[in-house]
C-alpha cells in the first residue's frame, strides 16, 4: 500500500498508509486526543473525521474552542434537529440548515403543521433522545440522477431538488446517521452522542432564497452544547445580553432611531448618539494625523464603471443599490457601495515620486449596500453606514513596516476602548477554489507572505482561516471579544496588489521608471454604525466619560438655586465639559433616578448648604454619592477621563 505524507500544524509530518483516517491519525498520536476532538480540517476544509486520506495533507484537529470546531458541532446539531422534526412533523419538508456564528438553524415548510415556543420543549427532548443513540455521520457520495431521485420519489422535496439542479455531477453527497439522510457537503463531528445540551430559541419566517417572491419558511433557531453546564452559562449570557442590546439602549439613551418613511436599515443619529459618533471620529482622527494620513472626502455615488474597473461590480452588483439612471442615455451610477475605488483615483491624479510614497488616505466614507429587510439588525447590519476607511499606497519594500503600523494603530484604539481581548486572523485565499479571486498567484503570495510575516515579527497571536480573504487580497481580521465574551468581527487590514493594477496606479521610481504600488485597506472600527452598536452592549450604555453624551448633569433641589447652578454650567462649559442642568419641578430623588438612568456619568447635586459654602455634593453613576468638593477640585477629578487615554 501507498503511503501518504500527513503534515500538522506546527510544521511536523508524518507517514501513514494511504486511506487512513483523520480519526486513525488521532490515535496513532494519542488515545486522548481522539477523544478531545470532535472534528477535522483536511486541507483547510472541515471534513469528516471517519473519511480516508488518499494522498499528502494537511491535518488539522477540532476542539470544542476552536471556532471551526464549533462550526462542525453547530453544523452537525442541525442535522439532529431535521430529524427530530421529521419524527415529530411527518411529511414536512426541509430547505437548508447551516451553522451560524452562535447556534444553527434550520429552514423548514410545515405545510399543515403550526409550530409555537409551546412545541419547544418536545422538539428538544426528541434531539436529546436521537443524541443519545451516538449515531455515528456518515458522508456519502451520490450522483445527480440518485440524488434528484432520492428527493422526487423517496422523499419529494422541491427544495432539495432546486438545490441539486444547480449542482454538478460528481460534487454531491449526503449526510446520514440513524434513520436521518439529507443533501449535505460535509464536515460533522464524529457521532451523535457529543450533542448533550440543546435548546431551541426561537422561530423566525424566511423566504426560500432571501427572495420575497418565493414561498415562506419557518426558521428554526438552535443551539448546542457537549456540556450542560455550557448551556446554562449561555442562557445566563443571554438575559444579561437582553438588557444590554444596542437597540434597547439605543432607544432608551436616545441615541439613533429609524424611520419607515426614511427607509429600514438607515439609521438616523439622534444629538446625544451624535456626540458618541464624533468623539470616536475625533480620537481616530487625531491619532491618524499623528501618523501621517491625510484627510479626504469623495461623493456618496460614482459611475457605474467605476466598479466594473475595480471589480466590485462583478462581485457585489447584486448586493449593491440599483443603478441611477441619469437623462444621458446609457450613463449610470450607483450609490457608493465602497470607498477604494474613489481612493484610487484620487491617487492617480497626480504622479507620483518614489520618494513621496507611502500616501495615506483617509476617510470616514458614507457607503450603502442593499441587505436583505430579514437580515437587518438594528446598527450592526444596516443598508447605509460609515467606515473609517483609509487607503496607503506604498513600495513594496514598505510594505511590512506601514502593515505593522496599522496594526499597532488598530490595537491601540482596542486598547484605549477596553477592548482589548481579540484574536487576529489571518484570512487567506481559499486553498481549492480560486475563482473568486482576482489576481495573479505571484501577487497573492507576496500580500500573503506579508501579512504572516509582520504578524510573527510583532509576535502577534493569530489563528488562520482560508477562504476568509476579501476577493483582491488577504487580510488581517480582528475577532474582539466583549464583556460577555461574545466574538465580533470589527477592524481590519487588506493587503493589495490586484486594484493597483486595475487603476493603473503609478509611482516614478529611483530608476526613473514607472513602478506600480501597493495598496493596504484599513479599518480599525470596521464601520461607525456596528463599532457603536458592541460598545454600547460591551458598555450596558456605561459609556467612559469621553464618550458620554453628556459627562455632567447638575441637579437643584429647588429652583432657588438655579442662578448658582447655572454659574457651575458655565464654568463646566468653559472647560468643555459636556453638562446640563435638570430645572424640572420634580423631588431630587426623581431628579437622580432619571440621571441614573440616563447612564450620566456624574451628578452635582445643589442644595442650600452647597450654595452657602460654595461646594458640590457630587454623586457617580453606579456608585452613589463620593463626597463633597469644589467645583475646581471636581474638575480636576474630572479632568483626565476627558480624553481618551490607555491605562
Amino acid at each position: 500500500m501507498s503511503k501518504i505524507k500527513i503534515t500538522f500544524p506546527d510544521g511536523a509530518t508524518r507517514e501513514y498508509e494511504s486511506g487512513t483516517t483523520a480519526l486513525e491519525i488521532a490515535r496513532s498520536i494519542s488515545e486522548g486526543l481522539a477523544r478531545a476532538i470532535i472534528g477535522v480540517k483536511i486541507n483547510g476544509k472541515l471534513a469528516e473525521l471517519n473519511r480516508p486520506i488518499e494522498e499528502d495533507a494537511a491535518v488539522e484537529f477540532l476542539k470544542w474552542d476552536d471556532k471551526a470546531g464549533k462550526e462542525a458541532f453547530w453544523h452537525s446539531s442541525a442535522h439532529l434537529l431535521a430529524q427530530a422534526i421529521e419524527h415529530l412533523y411527518p411529511g414536512v419538508k426541509l430547505a437548508i440548515g447551516p451553522p451560524i456564528e452562535a447556534g444553527f438553524y434550520y429552514d423548514i415548510d410545515f405545510g399543515d403543521y403550526s409550530i409555537s415556543e409551546k412545541d419547544f420543549p418536545r422538539i428538544e427532548k426528541k434531539m436529546k433522545e436521537l443524541a443519545s443513540q451516538k449515531a455515528e455521520f456518515q458522508l456519502k457520495k451520490v450522483s445527480k440522477a440518485e440524488a434528484l431521485d432520492y428527493y422526487t420519489k423517496k422523499s419529494p422535496n422541491p427544495y432539495k431538488v432546486e438545490l441539486i439542479e444547480n449542482l454538478e455531477d460528481g460534487e454531491i453527497t449526503f449526510c446520514e446517521h440513524s434513520d436521518f439522510s439529507d443533501l449535505c457537503r460535509g464536515g460533522h463531528i464524529r457521532d451523535t452522542g457529543l450533542i448533550k445540551a440543546v435548546k431551541i430559541l426561537s422561530t423566525a419566517g424566511a423566504y426560500w432564497r432571501g427572495d420575497e417572491n418565493r414561498e415562506q419558511l419557518t426558521r428554526i433557531y438552535g443551539i448546542s452544547f457537549p456540556k450542560q453546564k455550557m448551556l446554562e452559562e449561555y442562557l445566563q449570557m443571554l438575559e444579561e445580553a437582553k438588557k444590554r442590546d444596542h437597540k434597547k439602549l439605543g432607544k432608551e439613551l436616545k441615541l439613533f432611531t429609524f424611520s419607515n418613511k426614511v427607509g429600514a436599515g438607515l439609521p438616523l443619529w439622534l444629538p446625544r448618539g451624535f456626540v458618541v459618533r464624533e468623539s470616536l471620529v475625533r480620537f481616530l482622527k487625531r491619532e491618524q494625523e499623528a501618523m501621517g494620513y491625510d484627510q479626504v472626502v469623495t461623493p456618496h455615488i460614482g459611475k457605474k464603471e467605476l466598479y466594473v474597473t475595480s471589480g466590485h461590480y462583478a462581485k457585489y452588483g447584486k448586493d449593491s443599490f440599483q443603478p441611477i439612471h441619469t437623462p444621458n442615455e446609457g450613463e449610470e451610477y450607483l450609490l457608493k457601495p465602497m470607498n477604494c475605488p474613489h481612493h484610487c483615483e484620487i491617487f492617480r491624479s497626480q504622479q507620483w515620486s518614489y520618494r513621496d510614497l507611502p500616501v495615506r488616505f483617509a476617510e470616514f466614507g458614507t457607503v450603502y449596500r442593499y441587505e436583505q429587510s430579514g437580515e437587518l439588525n438594528g446598527l450592526t447590519r444596516v443598508r447605509g453606514f460609515t467606515q473609517d476607511d483609509a487607503h496607503i499606497f506604498c513600495r513594496p519594500d514598505q510594505l511590512k513596516a506601514e502593515f505593522k503600523a496599522v496594526i499597532g494603530l488598530t490595537q491601540k484604539v482596542l486598547k484605549v476602548l477596553g477592548m482589548e481581548e481579540f484574536t487576529a486572523q489571518i484570512s487567506l485565499r481559499d486553498k481549492e477554489n480560486r475563482e473568486k479571486y482576482i489576481g495573479s498567484d505571484e501577487n497573492w503570495n507576496k500580500a500573503e507572505r506579508a501579512i504572516i510575516e509582520a504578524t510573527e515579527e510583532l509576535g502577534l497571536p493569530t489563528v488562520t482561516e482560508y477562504g476568509e480573504a476579501a476577493f483582491y487580497g488577504p487580510k488581517l481580521d480582528f475577532m474582539i471579544k466583549d464583556a460577555l465574551k461574545r466574538s465580533w468581527q470589527l477592524g481590519t487590514i487588506q493587503v493589495d496588489y490586484n486594484l493597483p493594477e486595475r487603476f493603473e496606479l503609478e509611482y516614478i521610481g529611483t530608476d526613473n521608471q514607472k513602478h506600480r504600488p501597493v495598496m493596504i485597506h484599513r479599518a480599525p472600527f470596521g464601520s461607525l454604525e456596528r463599532f457603536i452598536a458592541v460598545l454600547i452592549e460591551h458598555y450596558a450604555g456605561n459609556f467612559p466619560v469621553w464618550l458620554a453624551p453628556e459627562q455632567v448633569i447638575v441637579l437643584p433641589i429647588s429652583d432657588k438655586y438655579a442662578d448658582y447652578c447655572q454659574s457651575i454650567l458655565n464654568e463646566l462649559k468653559n472647560h468643555e465639559i459636556r453638562s446640563t442642568i435638570d430645572l424640572r419641578a420634580e423631588k431630587i430623588g426623581r431628579k437622580i433616578r432619571d440621571a441614573e438612568t440616563m447612564k450620566i456619568p456624574y451628578m452635582l447635586i445643589i442644595g442650600e448648604k452647597e450654595v452657602e459654602n460654595d461646594s458640590l455634593s457630587v454623586r457617580q453613576h453606579g456608585k452613589g454619592d463620593i463626597g463633597k468638593m469644589s467645583l475646581n477640585e471636581f474638575i480636576e477629578r474630572i479632568t483626565p477621563e476627558l480624553s481618551p487615554a490607555i491605562n
